[in-house]
């Protein structure tokens, strides 16, 4: 009886913990779900009851696990053709483009808030949750959905920090030193005089096209929340206001995969959350192939956006030619057969990657560069040769040649040629494989996990109703008083006026002597 009592007082206790938490992960990209997903697995681990906004299902979710279809945003990205790999090729989609990134996820936003799902969530008065987690991707939009439910916001931010989604919750970093993950050029500090010019033209252009797309943001935002905000009762934060209104931000960087920038205390690094430290065992097929691999493995992946299949053929023929080459087996994660595929090329359509890269055989990684798989690398301590088509993909590859363990191979007519020298590189020159192992030592050699750092602090900013101690003042300090131009306009005042008093008692003074002269 007394066991009984026990544990009925625990069951009591884990209810009383456990939170209605709101995950926005819209994005129609299997990345960005992987990225969702990691929040949602961990949060339900903890007892929690989550509702996710998704536009990809996971499968037997859990009782206290409910998902919000969003599937129709993969028409967004349908209509433009975005990652056709022959296009970016062609430059006739520039994924690296401001303008074109900017507009494609204020459509995803407006897309998400339509869709009947969504406004029926939004719209039930019921509907209640003590916190949201939301993604950020170029726009602040989402920050309505704790105005609708009156709880504190968390941003997630999917790639390095950056003068976009610091500036939410601090201040831009100096761009003199640091770069736009998602829209640089790949270049790593320290800077040439050129460099730094080119990373302030960056970080001007992009607040320039904040402050462009600001109206179309806005009339989202009220559109999409201010109804349902008022059927509550509640009233709804100007955009200009809600968009600042985060408690934190969980970012997934970490410094041994990027810049060591300094960074606000409401900024939490958790790259690798969605690492899974009891890896999945392979398939039987790629764990007999792995196995038998005498010379090792190299593994081939475009990742989830990109399709290996719609390579130009001359690309497709010659990189081939290379792999017949080598004593190594390449495991290519490829849509369909490819005919004259040599016996050390194996295909597979969709592929295992965690699995794959956390096997002893595996001694290379060809990548598209995605932030995801760089991470996965660091962790498995795997070198890489980086093929970087669009968005942080460039930074990611051009941070991971600068830190030691990667090459990188552009796509162009050229790929064959350059990716054989940087395969023969890489394996012939153990530094890549020790650097990478140095800093997979770093990237573990943390005082609390990712995942646990995760939970922690979304439990921390529901229990702390919001966190408001961890809100930085620069917030709250207009942008002139932070350059100090008031106190530069007093100055140039007070350097006014002295010059007047001066010229007025100079020209007193002569016309006083002149006076003298004249008697």
């Amino acid at each position: 009886m007394v066991y009984l009592k026990i544990v009925l007082m625990a069951f009591i206790v884990s209810l009383s913990n456990a939170y209605k938490i709101l995950v926005v992960f819209p994005i129609p990209g299997a990345s960005h779900s992987i990225l969702g997903q990691g929040y949602v697995n961990l949060l339900l681990k903890a007892g929690h009851e989550v509702t996710y906004v998704t536009p990809i299902f996971m499968q037997n979710p859990p009782a206290n696990l409910r998902q919000i279809n969003v599937t129709d945003n993969f028409q967004v990205f349908a209509q433009g053709d975005y990652f056709d790999i022959e296009k970016l090729l062609r430059k006739e989609v520039d994924l690296k483009d401001i303008h074109t990134l900017f507009k494609l996820m204020y459509t995803v936003s407006k897309s998400t808030l339509i869709n009947k799902n969504i406004q029926k969530l939004l719209n039930d008065p019921k509907e209640e949750f003590d916190v949201v987690i939301a993604e950020w991707m170029f726009n602040e939009i989402y920050s309505g959905f704790a105005g609708v439910y009156g709880c504190p916001l968390i941003w997630s931010s999917s790639v390095e920090p950056h003068q976009m989604v610091l500036s939410l919750i601090d201040e831009a970093p100096n761009p003199a030193y640091s770069t736009n993950a998602l829209l640089a050029s790949g270049d790593v500090p320290p800077f040439t005089f050129m460099q730094r010019v080119s990373k302030l033209w960056e970080f001007v252009t992009a607040r320039f096209y904040k402050w462009w797309v600001t109206g179309v943001e806005t009339e989202i935002y009220e559109s999409g929340f201010r109804s349902a905000a008022l059927k509550r009762g509640r009233v709804l934060l100007p955009f200009s206001e809600a968009k600042y209104n985060a408690s934190l931000m969980l970012g997934n960087s970490h410094v041994s995969l990027g810049q060591a920038i300094r960074l606000p205390q409401n900024y939490i690094p958790i790259a690798g959350y969605h690492i899974d430290s009891n890896i999945a065992p392979l398939p039987e097929d790629l764990q007999k192939i792995m196995d038998n691999a005498k010379h090792g493995v190299i593994y081939f992946s475009l990742g989830t956006m990109l399709q290996s299949s719609k390579l130009p053929q001359s690309i497709k023929a010659g990189v081939l030619d290379v792999f017949r080459e080598l004593k190594q087996t390449v495991i290519w994660k490829f849509e369909e057969q490819l005919p004259n595929r040599p016996q050390n090329v194996h295909i597979v359509r969709w592929a295992p990657q965690q699995s794959i890269l956390a096997h002893p055989n595996c001694v290379l990684f060809i990548t598209h560069g995605g932030l995801l798989s760089t991470t996965e690398t660091i962790y498995w301590g795997i070198p890489v040769i980086g093929m970087p088509m669009f968005a942080d993909q460039f930074n990611n590859v051009d941070t991971a040649v600068h830190k030691g363990f990667a090459k990188r191979v552009d796509l162009d007519l050229e790929t064959p040629a350059n990716l054989k020298a940087a395969i023969n590189d890489i394996l012939g020159n153990p530094r890549y494989r020790e650097r990478v192992k140095e800093l997979s030592f770093v990237y573990h050699d943390r005082p609390v996990p990712p995942s646990k750092e995760l939970v922690h602090w979304v439990e921390h900013v529901v229990k702390t109703r919001g966190a408001p101690h961890l809100r930085s003042p620069a917030l709250d300090v207009p942008w002139y008083q932070k350059m100090y131009l008031d106190l530069l306009v007093c100055i140039m005042a007070l350097l006014f006026t002295l010059h007047i008093i001066v010229k007025k008692l100079i020209c007193n003074r002569s016309s006083v002597t002149t006076e003298k002269k004249r008697s």
